[in-house]
């Protein structure tokens, strides 16, 4: 049997994350931790592996119930490796360290079982009621792997240059940056898309280190198998989205 397929073959490397292609992860397990990766994000997997729902504590599920954001996880364990991709959405590898990461959970595919999550809220700097943001804050130390909807842009905050990026774009940020979330328009005019010009909220990191943003303002249809939306604006399941607004969670 002959085809041009057979040129896309397995990606041999040592380390534990490995791409295989832009799109799809390799995680090895043997001799390894455990992986927490997306419910359903396995495509493929060789050896003897075990796929168990990760359990969620008391505080996990009520932030969740309250504010929408949260990661639906498998706990993947056991000797050989395993394949992991979504929606054929772009994959990047990236290690955590103490200064933590700030993500939006709809853009993790897989990470470390030593790194802990927990749900955090960005305030509206205009204080408006309902227009928070909810993200996850990454801490510990491992390795977590985020998609992206095409090629992304990493930008470099330092205190002398503070970067500002469309709230529906950005996927991740140093926890170490302030945040501020605001909407560069007239009060009167908050609740819609900037007047004329289809822009709305915007996040703007001030501080020391790096901001991730995608060229893409819409998510990937990750409910599509249940009936949900085609795609939804990226401000977490009951955030600001489009309307710029949602629940607040206290």
């Amino acid at each position: 049997m002959q085809s041009p397929l057979f040129a896309f073959t397995e990606q041999q490397s040592r380390d534990r994350y490995a791409l295989q292609n832009a799109q799809m992860l390799r995680v090895a397990l043997t001799g390894h931790d455990d992986v927490l990766a997306r419910k359903g994000a396995m495509v493929a997997y060789q050896g003897l592996i075990e796929f168990d729902g990760e359990y969620q504590s008391h505080q996990q599920q009520r932030a969740r119930a309250w504010t929408g954001e949260g990661l639906d996880l498998m706990r993947c364990s056991g000797q050989g490796s395993v394949y992991f991709a979504n929606l054929a959405q772009y994959v990047h590898v990236l290690d955590v360290e103490q200064d933590g990461l700030t993500v939006d959970s709809s853009y993790v595919l897989a990470m470390d079982s030593s790194l802990h999550a927990e749900v955090l809220a960005v305030d509206s700097q205009c204080g408006i009621s309902g227009s928070g943001k909810y993200q996850l804050n990454i801490t510990g130390r491992g390795t977590i792997a985020l998609m992206t909807s095409g090629p992304p842009l990493m930008l470099q905050v330092t205190p002398e240059k503070y970067v500002s990026a469309d709230a529906d774009a950005v996927v991740a940020w140093s926890t170490s940056l302030r945040v501020q979330m605001q909407a560069q328009t007239h009060s009167s005019g908050v609740w819609r898309r900037r007047g004329s010009t289809g822009e709305g909220w915007e996040l703007s990191f001030l501080g020391s280190g790096s901001a991730l943003v995608q060229p893409s303002e819409l998510l990937p249809p990750q409910d599509a198998a249940t009936g949900g939306l085609a795609g939804q604006f990226g401000m977490g399941q009951q955030g600001a989205r489009g309307q710029n607004q949602g629940n607040v969670w206290s």
